[in-house]
Parts: C-alpha cells; structure tokens; sequence
C-alpha cells in the first residue's frame, strides 16, 4: 500500500519534508506522481476517477499559500524506483503538455499523440494561448439587392432590326405592290423552313419542305390574284402536294408527318394570304399599314405595360411572361391606334369602327403569339430561329401578325367594303 507523495517532478515546498496525511485523501495528480497505470493502486476505497479533472498538487494544512505555483524543475536527481529516464520523459512530457508556467522557461518538446481511448483534457493555460476566434458573422442574411427588369434581348439589335423591315416593308407597299406580294412570299417561305426544320429536329417529324415552299408562295399569289377563291384552291393542291410527297419515303411516321405538313401549310402561308387579298383593294396600301400598325402597337402596349405594373400573369403554363395588365396596355393601345388610322388612312373609315378593330387585333395578336409559343414549348425551344438578331427569326415576327390578317380583312370588308 503506497501513500501519495508530492507530484512528480516538484521537491517538497520550501525544503519541508511533511509526512502523507491519508486523512486528505487525494490521489496523485494524474501526470504529476507515479506514472498512470504502472501497478499502483490505492487501498483507500477511492479508486482514481477518471471522469473528474486531474487534482493539482498537494499541499499541507499549514503551508502558506502562493499567488503563482513554483515552476517544474527539469532536472531531478530523486527517481522513482523503476521509473528510469524514460518515465521521468513521460512525466515530464504530461507536465509539458500544461504548457509552462513561465515565459522564460525552456521550450517544451513535442507532445505525444494523444491515445485514441481517452484524449487529454486541454488545460487553462493552452486556451489562453489560441488565438481568439473570430466572430461569427451575423445569421441574418443580408437582403439581395432587388434585380433590375431586363427586356430579355438585345433591344439595340431588336430596334435596328425592325426599323429595317419596316423601311424595306413600307417602301414596297406603296412603290410597287407586286414587290410587296414578293415580300410576303419570301418571309412564307422562310418562315416553312424554321418550322419544319424544327419539328424535325426536336420531335424527328419530316414535314415536307419542297412541296410546302412551292404550295405557299402560290398560295400568296393566287390570293392576291384570284381572292379568296384563289386562296382556297392553292391550299388544296398545296395539301395534296404534301400527301403526295411524302409517299416516296418509308411508310413509318407517314401520319405524323402529313399531319404536321398540312398543319405548316394552313398556319403559315393560308393565313398570310389574307394580307396580299387586303392589298388588292383601292386603298390596299393603306389597309396593310392599318394592319400592320394595330399588330405592332398592340405587342408594344403588352410589353412596355407588362414590364411596367405586370403582376398576374396571364398564362404562366404557356407563356409566363404575358400579364394581364400587359393585356390591358395592348388593347388601349390598339384601340387608340384603331381609331386614328380609322379615321385618317383608310377611306369612309369611323373612330368607332376603330375601337372596335383595336379590340379585336389586341385579342388576336395575343392569341397568335401564345399560340406560338405553345409550339414553341412543345418543342423545347426559346426562338424559332436566329435569323434576325434581337428577334429571333421570321416565325418569332410572324406569330401575331398571321393570326391577326384574317381578322383585319374581315372587319374591314364588313366595315368599308371590299
């Protein structure tokens, strides 16, 4: 049976030799007397507890007590008996991983890897010496800053663009209008070629293109020749053409692919035939550029309206830029465009005829364009085409306009005549 002597490593405070008290009770300081786990054990029913700190060192009753502790002496020549200079290293590394005392004393060596049992606790005096932490940031974010509205596009490119049609579209209407006819075939035409070159390569539907390109530049000609009769006839050889067609190819995808073809046919050049039959009229020039003017001031209202107050969408699975309060703008902006091309440009015109045409275009201009992108989505594409910069291509032009010229043609023929 051992008694607790001083800690390992510290003589006898200010040269006194005290007997262990057993009255006290404490255990050696783990570290500082015998090495931990070499035989000793103590018959004082108070098996050391490793779940509380490490004791410090002992003192007796009537020693004064100090304000700083005595350093550790390096160098002891009193060893424990079997201890050897490898557990005076021992207990001298457990004391070193305290930390010293002082700043002048020597510097420690390498503490020992901690066992992976039980990790040392970390002293005071290590806590002290890490460098302070810096403080946590605030766990409120900050608010983003609000992102500004963006047109989407390249409205430079889009305005210089459009300013260009514009020159070319209104120079031959009222200089030539068969040229103007031959501007409406073409703009059919490519608009052919966006479509079905697009179903083909996002659905694989080959719609076919030589049949459909022939068939509607006619179409546009016979309307502007023949009228309405002319239109109708031209869109029957027209599907007739495509059915024929198709036949010279594997019958897989046939269906599918007539469908899609005679489909081309009608949304495309059938309903841009209603413009050419509009220029046929004694102020035809006039009826077009009424036309024309209704169609783009009405998508110009939706947008800048839109952009401007929109907030309910108007149909978010379709087309979820589209507000109604862009609707809104489109039609009180058609309708002031209606009544002053009515009552200026086109002969025994009426102001009220033009809210009426204004309504109606707004509808149908709105119509053609989430029609379009209906397709579009279907497709899982953003533009038809990159003909036109900042437009996209000529399908991206012509989604309001195609939907809105039979209309335009009508309520012209029923308002002013043919």
């Amino acid at each position: 049976m051992h008694g607790q002597g001083p800690a390992h490593g510290q003589g006898p405070a200010y040269g006194q030799t005290p007997p262990y008290d057993p009255s006290y009770g404490h255990a050696p300081s783990h570290g500082q007397g015998a090495a931990y786990g070499q035989g000793r054990s103590y018959d004082h029913g108070h098996p050391y507890d490793q779940g509380r700190p490490p004791a410090g060192p002992a003192y007796e009753g009537h020693a004064v007590e100090e304000t700083r502790p005595m350093p550790i002496v390096p160098d002891m020549p009193d060893v424990p008996a079997g201890g050897g200079d490898g557990e005076q290293d021992a207990d001298r590394g457990t004391a070193r991983l305290n930390g010293p005392l002082f700043r002048d004393d020597q510097a420690p060596r390498p503490p020992r890897e901690p066992s992976p049992a039980a990790a040392p606790r970390q002293a005071p005096s290590q806590q002290q010496q890490q460098p302070q932490q810096q403080p946590q940031p605030s766990s409120r974010r900050a608010e983003p800053p609000k992102a500004k509205k963006s047109a989407g596009r390249d409205l430079g490119a889009a305005i210089g663009v459009g300013v260009g049609l514009g020159v070319v579209i209104v120079a031959s209407l009222f200089i030539v209008k068969a040229v103007f006819v031959g501007v409406i075939a073409v703009a059919v035409v490519v608009g052919l070629w966006e479509l079905t070159s697009r179903l083909q390569e996002r659905k694989s539907i080959k719609a076919p293109l030589v049949p459909l390109a022939i068939g509607g530049a006619a179409m546009v000609v016979a309307g502007y020749v023949r009228g309405a009769e002319g239109a109708w006839v031209a869109m029957a050889l027209t599907a007739l053409a495509v059915l024929v067609w198709r036949m010279t190819e594997p019958p897989e995808g046939y269906l599918k692919d007539v469908t899609a073809g005679v489909f081309a046919a009608f949304y495309v050049p059938f309903l841009a035939t209603f413009v050419a039959m509009m220029l046929t009229a004694d102020d035809g020039a006039w009826r077009v550029l009424t036309f024309l003017i209704l169609t783009v001031v009405s998508d110009t209202g939706a947008y800048a309206i839109g952009w401007r107050f929109g907030k309910n969408k108007l149909a978010p699975r379709i087309s979820p830029g589209k507000t109604r309060e862009g609707l809104v703008g489109a039609v009180m902006f058609a309708m002031v465009a209606g009544v002053l091309c009515m009552e200026f440009m086109v002969d025994d015109g009426a102001w009220w005829q033009g809210l009426v045409l204004g309504v109606c275009v707004a509808g149908s201009a709105t119509l053609g364009d989430l029609g379009e992108s209906m397709i579009k989505r279907d497709l899982g594409i953003k533009d038809m085409g990159t003909l036109l910069p900042g437009h996209g291509g000529i399908m991206d032009r012509l989604d309001s306009l195609l939907p809105t010229a039979p209309v335009v043609w009508l309520l012209l023929v029923l308002f002013v005549g043919s």
